[in-house]
């Protein structure tokens, strides 16, 4: 039975127009009209009333961890988990970030490809979730912000797999998508949460991260680097990556490579503020909580900077990292326009402007005849109170409703 939604205002996702009292007609999983609803014909079919909502096409967070969520101590969960519990896990979270409006999901780093697994139930019908877009295992250097810091006598990487070389680094990326990732996640600088290392340094070589993406590039496939220092992120950004995950002490120099190579930017805003906010008295290792601190430093005047120049920037959460739980991402919205965005900005970023880096745009991403029908709705429009974006009320993905 076709099905169709009357909307109260609508958004697209083409552009920045609101519109008002509008009709999109579904038949099975696709878009098939969207008009005015005073101009709709006779109409015979399951109608859904939105008349007193804001709909917009469903939301894509470029950047996930499903496998954990918000624990304070998230390499703990980790050593003591099975892959088995942590695929159960991360279904559990997955459809969080579902009933929140996150209709496709970019996974950014999973133990034991159990993103793979997820990714594969959901699609095979098995499971309910989102759509899902993986990494599999990230890959890493030797103590570097993908490795474990346990004892010496216990070797390999929490979630990454860990090279030494160029040819180690090609390896890896083969290893990768041979077994199911749709990209390859590149540890380019140290990190937040990662003991003992530095955000601000490189921890691939320009020649590592190259061997690696070149098996990417070559095969047409996504790859991202978490990169928070200046020099990791423009060696990521010569070597060919896809997108630039944090960015967050980037320079004057990086940001203008960024806009020059066409790299995207997902700034992540809520992972190391969550961490902040929360703070050591809340378990959170007090040296993580010192590095986020200076990683948010200079973030918003940075991103001022990306915007003015025109940078691509998407929208990602880091949802699992501490207290920065899935299902509740939506406040990155929020955080984005204290960082500089207007409303609808974030609203595109979540949109369109991922839908593009995904390389789904003739899919998903807008609501438009011929599209996935992934819609959302909330009470109140984003634009006047972006605040609601933490509170969806409508979700439906690929024509199937799953909140109202």
């Amino acid at each position: 039975m076709k099905k169709l939604i009357r909307c109260g205002q609508f958004f697209s996702g083409k552009d920045e127009t609101v519109q008002e009292n509008m009709a999109v007609i579904i038949d099975k999983n696709k878009i098939i009209e969207v008009c005015p609803y005073n101009q709709l014909p006779t109409f015979d079919g399951e109608i859904i009333d939105l008349s007193n909502q804001f709909v917009m096409p469903g939301l894509i967070d470029a950047h996930v961890h499903i496998n954990m969520n918000g624990e304070a101590d998230m390499m703990n969960l980790l050593s003591h988990t099975t892959i088995g519990e942590l695929t159960l896990l991360s279904m559990n979270h997955a459809q969080k970030d579902l009933m929140a409006g996150f209709t496709t999901l970019r996974d950014e780093g999973a133990y034991g490809f159990s993103d793979v697994s997820l990714k594969n139930a959901i699609n095979s019908g098995l499971v309910v979730g989102p759509r899902l877009l993986v990494s599999g295992m990230s890959i890493s250097s030797t103590g570097g912000h993908g490795d474990n810091h346990l004892t010496p006598y216990m070797t390999g990487g929490s979630f990454s797999t860990i090279v030494n070389s160029p040819s180690e680094a090609r390896k890896a990326a083969r290893y990768t998508f041979k077994y199911g990732a749709d990209q390859i996640k590149l540890m380019a600088t140290g990190g937040v949460i990662s003991f003992g290392d530095e955000p601000g340094a490189p921890e691939l070589s320009f020649e590592e991260m190259k061997a690696a993406l070149d098996i990417a590039n070559s095969r047409g496939k996504l790859s991202s680097a978490h990169a928070h220092g200046a020099e990791g992120i423009k060696l990521a950004i010569r070597a060919g990556i896809t997108s630039i995950e944090h960015g967050m002490m980037i320079d004057e120099e990086g940001i203008d490579m960024l806009a020059e190579y066409g790299v995207y930017l997902i700034p992540t805003i809520i992972a190391a503020y969550r961490i902040v906010e929360f703070g050591a008295q809340s378990g959170i290792p007090a040296w993580a909580v010192e590095k986020a601190s200076r990683c948010l430093e200079n973030h918003g005047t940075n991103l001022k900077k990306m915007i003015k120049k025109g940078v691509k920037i998407g929208f990602g959460s880091d949802a699992a990292t501490p207290y920065n739980k899935h299902g509740e991402q939506g406040f990155e919205f929020e955080l984005m326009t204290r960082y500089g965005f207007t409303p609808v900005q974030t609203l595109l970023c979540a949109t369109k402007v991922n839908s593009e880096l995904l390389k789904m745009n003739d899919k998903i991403g807008s609501i438009e005849v011929g599209k996935l029908a992934d819609i959302v709705a909330f009470d109140k429009s984003p634009l006047l109170d972006i605040k609601v974006m933490t509170d969806c009320r409508f979700v439906m993905k690929d024509g199937v409703v799953y909140k109202h």
